[in-house]
C-alpha cells in the first residue's frame, strides 16, 4: 500500500467518522433538528479536519497543492463566475420549473418566505450574494477536503477524479436524507437524485478549482449553492410550485448538466497549471 493510498483511507475514515457520528448523535440520539446551522458545523469541517490531519501526521506531505492562496487578481474572472453563477442556475431552475409545473413564481414574496422580511427581490438577491461571500470560510471546511485533497489523489484523469470525488461526497451526505434536513419521505429517490446533482456540481467545482488554482473559488461557489440556490429554491419551488424535494434536485440538475457539457466541450480540464500542481503532489509517493 502506497503512502498516498494510506492517506486517502485515513482521510475518508476521519471525514466520514466525524460527520456521521455527529449526525447520529444529534439527530437520532438527542432528537435535534439538523436544519440548525450550529449542529451542521462539525459536519461541515470534517473533510478539512481529515485533510489537515493526513497532510500533517499521516503522509506529512505538506500543503503545496492545497490551493490555499486566494489569487484574487489572477483568478478574478473565476471568482465572478463562482459568485454570480448560483444566481443564474437558480433563475434557470425556476424558469424550467415554471414551464414544467405551469405556475407563476411570486418573486415579490420571496423575502418574506425565505428571510422573514418583506424585501424587494433585488435586495434579496444582494443579501444572498453578500451572504455567499461572507460564508466562504465555512465552506472551506468541505472544499479543503474534497477538492483541495481527495480529488487530486483519486482517478486516472481530472474528469474521473471529479466524478469519484462527487460520488464519495454524495455518500457522505446520505445520513442527512433520513433526518429533517432533507424533508422528503421518499428516501430512495432523494438519494438517487441528490447523488446525480452533487456529482454534476463536483465537476463544476473541480473546473473552478483547476482553472483558478485557488480553493477559495469553489468555496465561494459552494456557498452560493447552499445560501442562494438552497435557501431560495424551497420557497420558490416547494412552497409555491408544490414540487417534492427530490424533483427539485432534478430541476436543479438540468442547468448544472448544461454547465458540465459546456466545460467538457470547451476542454475545461486541460489547465496546465493545475496539472503541474498535481504532478508535484504525487511526487511524494515515488
Amino acid at each position: 500500500m502506497t503512502l498516498k493510498t494510506k492517506g486517502v483511507i485515513a482521510f475518508l475514515l476521519i471525514s466520514f467518522g466525524i460527520a456521521w457520528s455527529a449526525i447520529f448523535v444529534a439527530a437520532f440520539v438527542l432528537d435535534l433538528s439538523m436544519v440548525n446551522p450550529l449542529l451542521q458545523m462539525p459536519i461541515a469541517f470534517a473533510p478539512a479536519i481529515g485533510a489537515l490531519a493526513v497532510r500533517r501526521w499521516v503522509t506529512r506531505e505538506g500543503f503545496a497543492d492545497a490551493g490555499s492562496r486566494p489569487r484574487f487578481k489572477a483568478a478574478r474572472r473565476y471568482y465572478l463566475l463562482a459568485w454570480f453563477g448560483p444566481v443564474v442556475v437558480l433563475a434557470a431552475t425556476v424558469a424550467l420549473a415554471a414551464a414544467v409545473g405551469g405556475y407563476r413564481p411570486d418573486l415579490a414574496s420571496l423575502g418574506e418566505s425565505a428571510l422573514g422580511a418583506d424585501l424587494h427581490p433585488g435586495l434579496v438577491a444582494l443579501i444572498g450574494l453578500a451572504a455567499s461571500a461572507l460564508a466562504m470560510p465555512v465552506f472551506w471546511g468541505e472544499e479543503a477536503g474534497w477538492r483541495g485533497y481527495l480529488e487530486q489523489r483519486v482517478g486516472r484523469g481530472p474528469l474521473a477524479a471529479a466524478l469519484i470525488t462527487g460520488f464519495i461526497w454524495a455518500a457522505w451526505h446520505y445520513p442527512l436524507v433520513f433526518t429533517d434536513y432533507s424533508g422528503d419521505s421518499d428516501h430512495a429517490l432523494t438519494i438517487v437524485t441528490w447523488t446525480a446533482q452533487i456529482m454534476a456540481g463536483a465537476i463544476v467545482l473541480s473546473w473552478l478549482f483547476r482553472r483558478s488554482g485557488s480553493i477559495w473559488v469553489p468555496c465561494l461557489a459552494h456557498a452560493g449553492n447552499n445560501l442562494v440556490i438552497g435557501t431560495f429554491s424551497y420557497p420558490l419551488l416547494v412552497e409555491q410550485g408544490g414540487f417534492d424535494r427530490w424533483s427539485v434536485n432534478l430541476l436543479e440538475l438540468a442547468p448544472l448538466l448544461v454547465l458540465v457539457v459546456w466545460i467538457l466541450l470547451a476542454g475545461g480540464f486541460g489547465d496546465r497549471e493545475r496539472t503541474e500542481r498535481r504532478s508535484t503532489a504525487d511526487a511524494y509517493t515515488a
